[in-house]
């Protein structure tokens, strides 16, 4: 088996390339601030929803819960948020004619 001077280099050369890739994958792992876990939610505004129009204020979140599946059951795409204010129930503008006339019928 020859040698040459590059067989003697390039051992050397891969070994440098993968501590390096070993560097900067525990750095990437071992990083502050990073977390790939989701921040729990915080209350906003109502305003702070985009385009969600609130349609309810129910007094309680589990109330809030219960009107957000009646609209649900009648297929209008529906979420509870929580705002400064409390429990909103958030509708699209295109459902919400419908929508508060059904929670006007439910109650």
């Amino acid at each position: 088996m020859r040698f040459t001077s590059a067989s003697f280099l390039f051992g050397p050369l891969i070994a440098f390339a993968m501590v390096g890739l070993f560097v900067v994958l525990l750095r990437w792992a071992f990083a502050r601030g990073g977390s790939l876990m989701a921040r729990p939610g915080r209350p906003g505004a109502e305003e702070d929803y985009g385009l969600l129009v609130p349609v309810a204020s129910p007094n309680t979140y589990v109330e809030g819960e219960i009107l957000r599946r009646t609209l649900e059951d009648a297929d209008i795409r529906a979420m509870l948020a929580q705002t400064l204010h409390g429990p909103r129930i958030m509708v699209w503008p295109a459902d919400e004619i419908q929508a508060r006339k059904l929670l006007r019928q439910s109650n």
